[in-house]
């Protein structure tokens, strides 16, 4: 029985998804494996390290499916790492020809270069999904670029903005993760292979050419030196995932808080009994957002755990190897189920602009005190006018009236402002700023086709 959601019957799909736990399950990584150790045997052969012929024979013969996982289990329990005696099945498997498996390699070069080649595929699958939630955000920017709404800072009344300047802000966010993902491909996609410390010194004058080969072979980049204790790379990549979680988890809150009944701006799409109560029949709670919120404080914890893994002594480490084997692939199960999450609620999500409309109007006109001391300044003086327009405030708070009104009673304003300046002053819609530009802009940036 599963003791993680990831695995779980019940849970998997909410936390994960079937394509990224398939890049990463057993049968995928004993996959990787294999193919590894085929490629270094196919390319010491082309080159002469190993027979041709054993070559030959080890590629026709070698079969991750034939393999008895049971045997694989119970192996590795007592070596304490799967190689050893997957290289014992195999070489039954290849005949005699499979006594030149392995030839030069150590446990870790098959186990590090399988881990990227599974990330590259991984990353693969993020990639589709930021281009997806992408084209949603931008989408959102465009149709809601005029939407005025109540911008709020400290969760009170601030100034007003748009909802396409709220939805450009996550694209941003968004984007900047597209860039990052492209930047660190190169410094992540990298294979491992130089035999037992590292040196290659059982390949004498070959070992170079070897690894060269062996990473063309496998399309993967070659490092200048091996990097068998230098987890950066994996590092970066836990990083990456979990600041594209920490940004999704930013979008779950702010939907969360705008679906609440006190403000009713936004919701997930409805889905009949998605997010209903066993006790409350109302209820329409915010469940992908939940997910969401979730994802980005699990992977933050794995993103930690990746840095410890680095901590590694000397030239083969003792053991915070070993952490990476969980944080990895569980960091991208637990993203690729945020992702999924935020492209199915953003991309049918729900917006009252009504009701947006409504709490903007919600303080009377308090909103835009700001504009009404901007446009009073140059008659009194910036300080002044803000004491003015505070003693405003205050008194339409306190009196439950419209600014405006408590505006134009004050001599010191109404001598300055006419009635119709007052009101337009008072209006959230004139006072949006350059937010409606700001989306342009967005849209624009690193998208070039954007209208």
């Amino acid at each position: 029985m599963p003791v993680s959601v990831l695995e779980s019957t019940l849970f998997k799909d909410m936390f994960g998804t079937a394509a990224m736990r398939a890049v990463f399950d057993d049968a995928a990584t004993v996959r990787r494996y294999v193919e590894t150790e085929v490629a270094l045997a196919r390319v010491q052969g082309r080159l002469g390290v190993i027979p041709a012929e054993a070559a030959r024979a080890i590629e026709a013969r070698a079969d991750a499916a034939a393999l008895d996982m049971t045997l694989l289990r119970e192996e590795t329990e007592i070596v304490g790492y799967p190689i050893l005696p997957l290289v014992h099945q195999l070489s039954r498997q290849c005949g005699p020809e499979g006594e030149y498996l392995h030839w030069g390699a150590t446990t870790q070069d098959i186990m590090d270069t399988a881990t990227v080649l599974q990330v590259r595929e991984a990353l693969e699958l993020v990639d589709a999904d930021l281009a997806a939630l992408d084209a949603i955000l931008d989408n959102l920017a465009r149709e809601y670029r005029d939407t005025p709404m109540a911008g709020r800072t400290h969760l009170q009344h601030a100034l007003p903005i748009t909802f396409g300047y709220k939805a450009a802000i996550w694209l941003l966010m968004l984007r900047r993760h597209r860039e990052r993902l492209a930047q660190l491909r190169p410094r992540v996609l990298i294979g491992q292979f130089g035999g037992a410390a590292g040196t290659l010194a059982s390949l004498g004058e070959q070992g170079l050419t070897v690894h060269g080969a062996l990473m063309d072979e496998l399309g993967l980049g070659a490092a200048p030196v091996t990097w068998h204790v230098a987890r950066d790379g994996l590092a970066e990549t836990v990083q990456f995932l979990a600041l594209v979680c920490g940004s999704l988890g930013k979008i779950a809150v702010d939907i969360m808080l705008m679906m609440t009944n006190e403000l009713g701006e936004a919701f997930e799409p409805f889905v009949k009994g998605r997010g209903a109560s066993s006790t409350m029949p109302q209820k329409r709670n915010p469940i992908s957002c939940e997910l969401m919120w979730a994802a980005s404080k699990t992977v933050r914890q794995h993103a930690g755990l990746a840095l410890d893994a680095m901590l590694q002594d000397f030239e083969r480490a003792t053991g915070p190897w070993h952490i990476e084997w969980s944080a990895v692939p569980e960091a991208f199960v637990l993203t690729a189920g945020s992702l999924r999450q935020a492209r199915f609620m953003l991309g049918g999500l729900e917006v009252d602009t009504a009701r947006m409309a409504r709490n903007l109007d919600l303080s009377g006109g308090l909103i835009v005190a700001e504009a009404v001391m901007m446009g009073l300044a140059p008659h009194i003086g910036r300080q002044t006018a803000h004491d003015v327009v505070y003693d405003a405030c205050r008194e339409a708070a306190t009196s439950r009236r419209r600014l405006a009104d408590v505006l134009r009673e004050d001599a010191r304003v109404a001598q300055r402002l006419g009635a119709d300046q007052i009101e337009r002053l008072c209006d959230p819609a004139h006072y949006l700023g350059a937010a409606p530009r700001m989306v342009d802009r967005m849209r624009a940036h690193l998208n070039p086709g954007a209208a």
